[in-house]
C-alpha cells in the first residue's frame, strides 16, 4: 500500500483533509462566495471535497479541480453524478503549476496543499495568475503556535508562527478579509480520526498483506502528534482579496 493509499483510508471519515470541522468548513464557504455564482478553482483538490460542498449548496457555482491522483479524481467524478453536480464540475489530472484555463476564477481554493506549488507564497502567486478582478483566494496552511522542537520542524516542515505568516502574505500583496484559526479540537479530531481509522482497518484485517504496514503507519503518525508537534503545530484558513497596488 503506497502513500497515496494510506491517505485514501486515512481519510475515510474525514474526507476535508485539513483539520476543520464541517460547520467551519461551511462558514469558510459562505464568506468564499457571496454571489452564489462564481466560477471556482481548486489547485490539489484531492477528492474535490470543498467543491463538491460548494456545487451542492449553490446551484448556479461552477467548479475545475486540479490534482495529480486519478483515482481520488475518478471518486470526485462518481460523487459529483450522486450528488447531480457533475454537469457544473471539471476536473484536470496534471500538476497544479501546469494548470492553464482560457478564462479566471473568482475564487481559488488550495487548503492543505500548498506542498503541490511548492508553499504558501508560490502558492499564492500562482493563484494570482487564476484569479478574475474582485475575485478572493481561500487558502489553508499550517503554522507554529509555539517555538517547535527540531524533531517537530523535521516532521512537520519549517513552518512560521500565525503572526508572521500574515505578515508574509501581506507583503506579498494580499490582504485578509476573514479567517479561521483551528481550534483545538478540531486538530485532535482530525488526528484521532487519521491514525484511528488505519489502526481499525488494520485491526479488522489481520490477514491483509498491507494489514502489519499500516498497523505500524498509524502507530508511528500518532505516536509523532502526541509526542513531537501536539503543543505546538495549529492551521488557518484564510480568505484573501488582493491588495491594491
Amino acid at each position: 500500500m503506497n502513500r497515496e493509499q494510506i491517505s485514501k483510508l486515512a481519510h475515510t471519515h474525514h474526507p476535508i483533509k485539513s483539520p476543520l470541522n464541517d460547520d467551519s468548513v461551511s462558514s469558510l464557504l459562505a464568506k468564499a462566495l457571496p454571489r452564489g455564482d462564481e466560477r471556482v478553482l481548486d489547485l490539489g483538490c484531492g477528492s474535490a471535497e470543498w467543491l463538491l460542498r460548494a456545487l451542492a449548496t449553490h446551484p448556479d457555482v461552477h467548479a475545475e479541480g486540479v490534482d495529480i491522483s486519478e483515482s481520488d479524481l475518478e471518486e470526485a467524478r462518481q460523487r459529483a453524478v450522486r450528488l447531480g453536480v457533475d454537469a457544473r464540475l471539471t476536473l484536470h489530472h496534471q500538476k497544479a503549476e501546469d494548470f492553464t484555463s482560457p478564462h479566471p476564477f473568482d475564487l481559488i481554493l488550495c487548503v492543505g496543499s500548498t506542498h503541490a506549488l511548492g508553499g504558501l507564497l508560490p502558492t499564492l502567486e500562482a493563484a494570482r495568475d487564476h484569479l478574475a478582478p474582485g475575485g478572493r483566494v481561500l487558502i489553508g496552511d499550517g503554522f507554529w503556535e509555539r517555538t517547535p522542537t527540531p524533531e517537530a520542524i523535521e516532521v512537520l516542515g519549517d513552518f512560521a508562527d500565525l503572526s508572521t505568516t500574515v505578515d508574509r502574505i501581506t507583503a506579498a500583496g494580499w490582504t485578509p478579509v476573514q479567517g479561521h484559526t483551528s481550534t483545538r479540537q478540531e486538530l485532535d479530531d482530525y488526528e484521532w480520526s487519521n491514525w484511528g481509522t488505519l489502526a481499525d482497518w488494520a485491526l479488522d484485517h489481520p490477514t491483509h498483506p498491507d494489514s502489519p504496514q499500516v498497523l505500524d503507519w498509524a502507530t508511528t503518525r500518532r505516536t509523532e502528534w502526541l509526542r513531537t508537534y501536539r503543543a505546538t503545530w495549529g492551521f488557518a484558513t484564510l480568505l484573501l482579496r488582493p491588495t491594491p497596488a
